[in-house]
């Protein structure tokens, strides 16, 4: 069994840490905190860690410090974390500043916390760690585990077990054309009543709670999921 994904957060404020270590842990993640500088010396000098969130309560140059010395390549050639920078809105030059130390990501306080856990998961993704459990759409994240859809507007929707296994369908043959038959075969209806002419409303509904796009009817052939930009890696 593969070692669970291991995320820091350093200096991130004591509501949105415990908000996103539970998010992150119900995962299979594994969460350590820091509060302190020193406490982040100290964690990151032990190798091990996948991604560091870095949060504003940090000076923004101690941020970039804990980036230059502990992030990119470390020592012995390996790969060190990728770093998400939390900043202020006005801190426009920090951010560039952070982007050009080679920071993965920096997002702007206050944040979203969900999409915080989202942009970690796809980190983590790119690091061959992610447990594809948290699909992270146009304008929505999808947790397959809990089957909820998080809309960016903060509202939730619960996906039915059918739309479950029609979106694991998808996912497991990106840009691949699915006939109506592949679909009745691994994802069938969730009644007996559904025939050949209900995959249309399936497809309709899934697309209108999932927000997307990226679920295409090609004409007399069947459909196609075209994975967002983050899923390229």
């Amino acid at each position: 069994m593969a070692a669970r994904a291991v995320i820091a957060l350093v200096s991130v404020a004591e509501v949105v840490a415990s908000e996103l270590a539970d998010h992150l842990e119900r995962r299979g993640h594994d969460v350590r905190r820091a509060r302190q500088p020193w406490e982040a010396e100290s964690l990151l000098s032990g190798g091990g860690i996948d991604v560091v969130v870095v949060g504003d309560s940090l000076s923004q140059a101690e941020g970039r410090d804990l980036l230059r010395r502990f992030g990119g390549q470390a020592g012995g050639g390996e790969h060190g974390p990728d770093f998400i920078l939390i900043c202020r809105p006005a801190d426009l030059l920090d951010k560039v500043l952070a982007l050009e130390l080679g920071a993965a990501d920096v997002v702007e306080s206050p944040l979203n916390v969900r999409e915080l856990a989202a942009r970690v998961g796809g980190l983590l993704s790119r690091r061959g760690r992610g447990t594809q459990e948290l699909i992270v759409l146009e304008n929505a994240t999808v947790d397959l585990r809990s089957a909820m859809v998080m809309h960016r507007s903060g509202t939730q929707e619960q996906l039915s077990p059918g739309q479950v296994a029609l979106l694991r369908l998808f996912l497991a043959s990106p840009r691949k054309v699915l006939t109506r038959d592949d679909i009745i075969a691994a994802a069938p209806a969730e009644n007996a009543d559904a025939f050949d002419r209900s995959i249309d409303s399936r497809i309709v509904r899934l697309r209108r709670k999932l927000d997307t796009e990226t679920i295409t009817t090609i004409r007399g052939a069947g459909y196609r999921f075209d994975p967002p930009r983050q899923f390229a890696d």
